[in-house]
């Protein structure tokens, strides 16, 4: 049994509960651990008659870096695969709990942070903070959430954005669509409280058969998209450039 505890701190605002990601030794990426305690409080708060809005930050003045690369590196290929799948399994919760969730983003949301950031429901981004995709500089396609990234700003925008030519500003991300608002850095969790203040006020009921209704007409191919995608990931793991990547990472990992 993995050991979750501390993992994704727990704070409540009312009718708002805050989940922070609490690995920011790690520049808040992802192991097995976050993901499985940020599927549990999801679930957990979707049922909890009490919660009427649920926000999602990270500490230390970042959101998310993406999946931990020395967590990752590892793994075998098979685990590896199945890792990203549930990471794209537990995002996809995002949209489906009937409970609308924000996403508060300080400081930086990279890799699969980007992706986890918005497949929230709403978006609220510092205007200064950095935004970027580099999976394919890396050596390998983004393995989970496209979907979510399509449906924000189009097939041509979201393949272009993996190809990671550029880094964006939270300012940037708001002008394409990619994210709902932002703030000055240091007032996001403000304005996402804000927010969420406001979404848990609305009649739940109706609140979440919005969101339902909308699930089902963005999201009914997601699952599939996750899965073609994530089998791209693994053949990509095992060309030179991805071999690499991964390798410096095991040479970090085995140093420390």
């Amino acid at each position: 049994m993995l050991d979750t505890q501390n993992v994704v701190g727990v704070t409540v605002y009312g009718a708002v509960t805050v989940l922070t990601i609490q690995r920011g030794f790690r520049r808040n990426a992802m192991d097995q651990a976050l993901i499985d305690e940020l599927k549990a409080q999801l679930l957990k708060l979707d049922r909890d008659p009490s919660v009427g809005a649920i926000v999602l930050q990270g500490e230390n003045n970042g959101f998310c870096s993406g999946s931990d690369l020395k967590f990752i590196s590892q793994l075998s290929l098979e685990d590896m695969a199945r890792f990203e799948r549930e990471t794209g399994d537990m995002a996809r919760l995002f949209a489906f709990v009937k409970k609308p969730v924000i996403a508060a983003v300080e400081g930086f949301a990279i890799g699969g942070g980007f992706i986890l950031a918005i497949s929230c429901d709403v978006v609220v981004a510092a205007e200064k903070s950095r935004w970027s995709l580099p999976e394919v500089p890396h050596g390998w396609l983004t393995p989970w959430g496209l979907n979510a990234l399509i449906e924000r700003v189009g097939r041509v925008r979201a393949r272009n954005l993996c190809f990671c030519l550029d880094e964006l500003s939270g300012k940037d991300m708001l002008g394409m669509g990619a994210t709902d608002y932002t703030a000055p850095d240091g007032q996001v969790l403000d304005k996402a409280l804000e927010l969420a203040t406001r979404l848990a006020a609305l009649p739940r009921a109706a609140v979440a058969s919005t969101k339902r209704f909308f699930a089902n007409q963005m999201m009914p191919h997601a699952e599939v998209m996750d899965f073609e995608a994530n089998h791209f990931f693994v053949e990509n793991c095992a060309h030179p450039d991805a071999t690499s990547t991964l390798n410096k990472h095991r040479t970090r990992q085995n140093a420390d």
